[in-house]
């Protein structure tokens, strides 16, 4: 293998007692009072001098930085150090006013003041005629008609607050769960509408989808149905369609279990994160039989003891929507019970812990169009609180798992155009099928499959 002109080094041991040199060093060089290495050329040495100056030069830029971060020293004219500190003043200024509820320029701004607990809380005035009224608009107005080939005309309804998130990542996942509604309202030919705006400072909170959708069931008689989802909740399965005929006879559709809310009477036998009202009178009623119990103060935190008292579970807190609507329909059941159908052979509303840890087991197993736990229609993020500074669970376990929701999503979408996402925890993108001279095979692909609502589709 090449050792036999190798001849091996052996130290020496009468050079390092002659010389007291160590048994590593040139002997030539220690004799010249060198050691180590011998003489450096003149070229490297002048190099050598100019890069140690060069460094010097950069730790002195670098201690200015610090000392003019730490102690304040300052090189800059006066002129401009006052801009800069306006700018900023300026910036705080508006970033404060965007989080409060109160315009400064606004010189007509009521003044807060509490609700009179003896006095019956309104939406609104009083509409009794709503169907006749709204049967002959539409009798007047042939070009907005309630139905398009015999399927009800849809508004998907979400929103979010009108303030910057506290947390600013939230934005961006509100920005990820907006787009995800807007894919499937398009897939779907359902219209949608992102509200950020509080209509009625007495409901605010969970509250303020109340006096939300009641405007827009008066300023859109055109919509048969209204749906009313939470920015929290996402689209997981972009096939599924809503069984609308099996809705025919009822007003308000919403996930639940028909032994939770009627035998054990929980307060979370229903979820109100996604529910459908039908645009009619009697909603218009259940909504002004509902929002009472919401106004802010003495009336909210009264109510929430009675909740409390009268649902199983329901922990000592304010009264909200959800536990409202649960205790309103149970109180009053021969009122509205006949026209609530609970939904419960489907996803409407999917709890996402123990949803998101499965998806790669459902795109082994299943296909989209099933709804069901095999592939959930919805995925709703329930104690997260991505925009808020607190939640339920861990703020980096829930911005994984929403990551995840999305990316599952978004990869039914972006079928069509050849790609799919690295993993469910990438944003990144790759191709999944090459281009080719008949892309209309996949394009009748796609079609057939969000057409078909059987979810027989493979």
């Amino acid at each position: 293998m090449g050792q036999d002109n190798f001849t091996p080094l052996k130290r020496s041991s009468t050079g390092a007692a002659a010389g007291g040199v160590l048994p590593t060093t040139n002997a030539a060089s220690a004799a010249n009072g060198r050691t180590g290495r011998g003489a450096m050329p003149r070229g490297r040495q002048i190099q050598k001098t100019f890069n140690n100056i060069k460094i010097t030069i950069l730790c002195g830029f670098v201690t200015i930085l610090v000392l003019r971060g730490t102690i304040g020293v300052n090189f800059s004219s006066p002129d401009e150090e006052t801009i800069n500190q306006q700018l900023i003043e300026e910036a705080n200024r508006v970033l404060a006013e965007i989080r409060s509820d109160v315009d400064p320029d606004d010189p007509d701004e009521p003044s807060d003041s509490e609700t009179n607990p003896n006095a019956t809380y309104s939406l609104g005035p009083k509409i009794s005629s709503w169907d006749l009224d709204r049967k002959a608009w539409l009798s007047h107005n042939a070009e907005f008609p309630s139905h398009v080939d015999g399927k009800p005309k849809i508004l998907l309804v979400t929103g979010s607050t009108p303030k910057p998130c506290d947390n600013p990542i939230g934005d961006h996942y509100l920005l990820k769960s907006v787009k995800n509604k807007i894919d499937y309202c398009r897939l779907h030919g359902i219209e949608i509408i992102y509200n950020m705006a509080h209509l009625d400072k007495e409901l605010s909170g969970y509250w303020a989808k109340l006096p939300l959708l009641r405007k827009l069931m008066l300023s859109h008689p055109e919509i048969e149905w209204i749906w009313w989802m939470d920015s929290d909740a996402m689209f997981t399965d972009m096939v599924f369609e809503l069984p609308m005929d099996k809705y025919k006879d009822y007003n308000l559709v919403v996930h639940g279990y028909h032994d939770l809310m009627f035998i054990q009477k929980s307060w979370i036998a229903l979820n109100t994160g996604s529910f459908l009202f039908r645009n009619c009178q009697w909603s218009l009623d259940l909504l002004d039989a509902w929002a009472p119990y919401g106004p802010k103060g003495v009336i909210r935190d009264e109510a929430g003891k009675i909740m409390t008292a009268y649902l199983k579970g329901r922990p000592a807190f304010e009264a909200d929507d959800q536990s409202a609507l649960i205790y309103l329909l149970l109180t009053q059941k021969d009122k509205w019970i006949d026209k609530v159908f609970i939904e419960s052979e489907f996803y409407l509303h999917g709890y996402w812990v123990g949803l998101v840890d499965r998806y790669e087991e459902m795109m082994e197993k299943y296909h989209p169009g099933l709804g069901d736990e095999r592939w959930p229609f919805v995925t709703h993020f329930v104690g997260c609180k991505p925009c808020g500074s607190y939640g339920d669970y861990p703020v980096e376990r829930c911005l994984k798992s929403m990551e995840r929701a999305f990316n599952f999503a978004d990869n039914q979408v972006i079928k069509l155009y050849g790609f799919g996402h690295r993993g469910l925890l990438s944003p990144k993108i790759k191709r999944i099928r090459n281009d080719t001279t008949a892309p209309l095979e996949f394009v009748d692909q796609f079609r057939h499959s969000v057409t078909d609502k059987s979810g027989s589709q493979n």
